[in-house]
């Protein structure tokens, strides 16, 4: 590329033979250059291509700005769903582990209603190895919540004998938590939600040893002490049991 430099009026032309387009970045710098024609002196000629080749690089190299992360909502999800993957890590943890319980754990994301929790926690024993654990499953993104995923608890020890922990067989659990919400509803969970909307409705699972069937409680409320209604259904055939509270 050729430039014209004008020393003063009335003298001749200068032209100053200068580095191709592949030297200058790009077309933004080429514009520049093309502008250089006026009675600049030679000497500050390297002057003002320096300055042009400076900016030209500043612009060209200027990182792009970070784009900021989307925050990702909670994954409220059943109960069956949950339990599923935590059945799995419970075997990785002993063959022979069997859930005793299993529950909904209320965050600020999600106010069970439709039978849905962003949090489940599922507590298993092994009866050879005498030992219990409990893993909980968080798809929560309130604050204070577990990590996503699956999050297994500390390993602690375990009796048969003992009447409120006793294991069952999962081909039990064929009703989910939102079936048991709707049988819950019918029997005293819709009026209460009528007057006070905002109750969250917590649920747990687990064996009753007197009657030998596996038992929803649906809560009424954010734990049991505090229920304003907890309605048993029957966690195998979806059946109204009794009102607790």
């Amino acid at each position: 590329m050729k430039m014209v430099i004008h020393a003063h009026p009335g003298t001749a032309a200068a032209e100053v033979e200068m580095p191709g387009t592949a030297d200058f970045g790009n077309g933004r710098c080429q514009g520049k250059l093309r502008g250089v024609r006026s009675s600049i002196l030679p000497a500050a000629l390297a002057a003002v291509l320096l300055a042009l080749l400076s900016g030209c690089s500043s612009e060209s190299n200027k990182p792009a700005e970070p784009e900021t992360p989307e925050k990702k909502g909670p994954d409220l999800i059943t109960a069956r769903s949950a339990f599923q993957r935590m059945y799995i890590a419970a075997r990785g943890w002993n063959a022979d582990a069997k859930p005793y319980r299993l529950e909904a754990v209320a965050t600020t994301d999600g106010n069970g209603h439709d039978g849905k929790w962003a949090v489940w926690r599922a507590s298993f024993a092994s009866p050879a190895q005498r030992s219990e654990k409990s893993y909980t499953w968080s798809g929560s993104a309130a604050d204070g919540a577990p990590s996503r995923g699956i999050n297994p608890g500390t390993e602690d020890s375990y009796s048969a004998s003992n009447a409120s922990t006793q294991v069952f067989d999962m081909a039990f659990l064929k009703i989910d938590s939102d079936q048991a919400f709707e049988t819950a509803q019918k029997h005293g969970g819709d009026k209460v939600l009528e007057k006070a909307p905002d109750t969250p409705v917590i649920y747990v699972c687990d064996w009753n040893h007197n009657t030998n069937e596996l038992v929803w409680h649906v809560i009424y409320g954010a734990s049991r002490e505090e229920a304003k209604l907890t309605v048993s259904v029957n966690a195998s055939t979806g059946e109204f049991i009794r009102v607790e509270k």
